[in-house]
């Protein structure tokens, strides 16, 4: 065995000395690309603003281009693809006009201490009809039901909520729907990644919406109510029904936790710095809330649990919890006390209460958002809130994945993807990409939607689906090749 081993290392040896003149004439050829059994000729996306490309809390030409969607496109091309046509914006600004007022404001960008919005009007009228069809089908705001509604492309009914402005810029028709406009191309090849918007718009109000579970009829519902699940699940398989009829192939990703986005992880819940005397100031302003939950007990309108649970207690020191209204507290306001609590790290605050928490009513000083006056609703995602996006994200991806397995078609674990971002980062070429706001990486500054480089990450995700699924060799493609922040200008 010995001597097999040191002929084993001299016959190494002198391959290596052998190929080591012919390095330049023989470079290592990369697999060749193939389709396997897909058919990408005709490739068509369909989603809401994360397919779209929208970043920095607008859609704009750039990050268009640099949607997951068109990020496939250009790998597919290799492999039989098709042109990709996507609805493109007038600048990189962002921001929509309707009949020239403003009804969506410009991308944000950074301006050295924080986000701003770029100066300058938006240029895109939504009255300005495009001629499609366009491949990138991605609609920002649509909910599931959404894509399968008539009308939601009519720029007659944007004005009253009733359509979106980024489909009436594109819509066949005034009384057409997302999924026929997608069908009536006879795509080969397509996504579907819906229902993100089905339980964020409830997250990012603060829950201020309602959860529609047991109501079967969408159009009863407000716009941040949780969609029903059987809803969305109907929905969503008659879309693939129609996406397959013709043997179109496809990949589709399912649902990530709002836990794991910026939006909510950026803004602790004990961000109060107070000193000794401010904290004793505090204390005695709350005593009689206090007092007051002690005599509930004792009339058995509360439990001791919960008492203590609703018992606000400031100290001196950074890392006090702000006060917040909470709902789903027992109502005692019979006998004058209000449903508020002091947070923990089960409630999320949203981001936008970065500037306001600590900020004055009425420049009185002592009334203090967040301390002396408790945050409203909309200020915070309660553990309660949190539980029931939770539970609908949860019915939702499993109604994905099922009919995701029934149809054949490539499934991309998205919710997965994204903890795994939020948990510990994901490495790549020297560099870990995470889901911190603004230096993380991954999410732009909404807190909500990718950088250029987290649709990138998206996009190679899909890709390794895609390929495991159908036997395609589709490349994937280097992360830092696509922007993280973007300046006010765009050249």
């Amino acid at each position: 065995m010995i001597r097999n081993y040191k002929w084993l290392l001299l016959l190494s040896l002198a391959i290596v000395g052998c190929s080591s003149d012919d390095d330049e004439t023989n470079p290592i050829v990369e697999e060749p690309v193939v389709p396997g059994s897909a058919n990408f000729s005709k490739f068509v996306a369909l989603g809401n603003s994360l397919t779209a490309g929208f970043s920095d809390n607008a859609l704009f030409i750039s990050a268009q281009q640099n949607s997951y969607p068109a990020i496939l496109a250009q790998q597919f091309a290799a492999a039989g693809g098709g042109s990709f046509s996507i609805p493109l914006m007038n600048d990189n600004n962002g921001g929509l006009l309707l009949g020239g007022t403003v009804i969506q404001n410009s991308r944000l960008f950074f301006n050295g201490t924080g986000p701003a919005n770029v100066p300058g009007a938006p240029t895109t009228e939504v009255t300005n009809i495009l001629t499609g069809p366009f491949n990138n089908m991605g609609i920002p705001g649509a909910k599931s039901f959404h894509l399968v509604a008539p009308g939601y492309g009519n720029v007659a009914g944007v004005a009253t909520g009733q359509a979106n402005p980024y489909f009436a810029r594109f819509a066949s028709a005034p009384g057409t729907t997302v999924i026929a406009d997608a069908v009536a191309q006879s795509p080969t090849f397509f996504s579907l990644w819906i229902g993100n918007n089905d339980v964020l718009s409830y997250a990012t109000s603060g829950g201020t919406g309602v959860n529609q579970a047991g109501n079967l009829n969408p159009a009863t519902y407000g716009p941040n109510d949780i969609t029903d699940p059987n809803v969305f699940a109907s929905v969503y398989s008659n879309m693939l029904d129609a996406l397959t009829a013709n043997g179109a192939k496809g990949v589709v990703a399912n649902l990530p936790y709002v836990t794991s986005i910026p939006y909510f992880r950026t803004v602790p819940h004990n961000p109060v710095p107070l000193n000794a005397t401010t904290a004793t100031q505090l204390n005695a302003g709350y005593a009689q809330y206090n007092a007051g939950l002690q005599q509930a007990v004792q009339f058995g309108l509360l439990s001791a649990d919960e008492a203590t649970r609703r018992t606000i207690v400031f100290a001196a020191g950074n890392n006090n919890a702000v006060v917040i209204a909470d709902s789903y507290l027992t109502d005692v306001s019979g006998i004058g006390l209000p449903s508020i609590r002091q947070a923990t790290a089960e409630d999320l605050i949203v981001l936008p209460a970065r500037t306001f928490i600590g900020s004055t009513v009425n420049n009185n000083p002592l009334q203090i958002n967040g301390v002396s006056v408790p945050l409203s609703d909309n200020w915070v995602l309660s553990k309660d809130e949190v539980a029931e996006v939770k539970a609908a994200v949860d019915a939702y991806n499993v109604s994905i994945q099922a009919l995701a397995s029934a149809k054949g078609l490539a499934f991309v674990d998205a919710n997965v993807l994204l903890n795994q971002l939020f948990q510990s980062g994901i490495p790549y070429e020297n560099y870990v990409l995470r889901a911190d706001y603004v230096f993380g990486g991954a999410f732009s500054l909404d807190g909500v939607h990718p950088t250029s480089r987290g649709y990138a990450l998206i996009a190679n995700e899909f890709i390794k689906e895609i390929n495991e699924t159908y036997g395609s060799t589709l490349r994937t493609v280097k992360l830092t090749n696509y922007p993280i922040l973007r300046p006010a200008v765009i050249p």
